[in-house]
């Protein structure tokens, strides 16, 4: 997907807002594969605020990199809120200088849905160490190359939600 004239005014909204509250970001994606860190390093002067980025699509990945547990994954589904809150939190984690982080999993489509967890079905988790880890999901409508576009979008709204309501600790004068 290249970013389209809304994707790219949202991340740069985002980049913005991340270098005002002094966050860097790290990405965690599974069913965007980096699109929201590809979106987020299109915009000049990104390189002050992402850190960099995870693309887990695999549970062996999810496992590997941002430290999953196979027993959260069998209990639970890959498109699930303790997986997608538990790929931020390990994103945190495995970024050396990032303060804030979001994750997403899920169903873009075409198949590999079912009754209980739809194509389109995407789970969302922002970390930011002191701040509680945020959780919002979504049953996006569209093809595949929708479903993505959306859940970039989304995830943008989810970092603007964790810094408006829980903004970064400034230093000490």
């Amino acid at each position: 997907m290249i970013p389209d004239p809304e994707v790219l005014a949202a991340a740069g909204d985002i980049i913005d807002l991340c270098r005002r509250n002094g966050d860097r970001l790290a990405t965690a994606e599974s069913c965007t594969g980096g699109l929201i860190a590809g979106c987020l390093t299109a915009i000049d002067g990104s390189s002050m605020v992402v850190d960099g980025g995870f693309i887990t699509y695999s549970n062996e990945a999810k496992m590997a990199m941002l430290d999953v547990s196979g027993d959260l994954l069998a209990l639970h589904g890959a498109v699930s809120k303790p997986v997608a809150c538990a790929m931020a939190e390990g994103a945190l984690r495995h970024s050396p200088l990032a303060t804030l982080s979001v994750a997403v999993t899920g169903i873009a489509g075409p198949g590999g849905g079912s009754a209980e967890k739809p194509v389109g079905l995407v789970h969302f988790a922002c970390a930011g160490g002191h701040r509680p880890t945020l959780h919002q999901s979504h049953i996006f409508k569209g093809d595949r190359h929708q479903v993505r576009r959306q859940t970039v979008l989304a995830a943008f709204e989810l970092i603007r939600e964790m810094i408006e309501h829980y903004p970064a600790p400034q230093p000490a004068p």
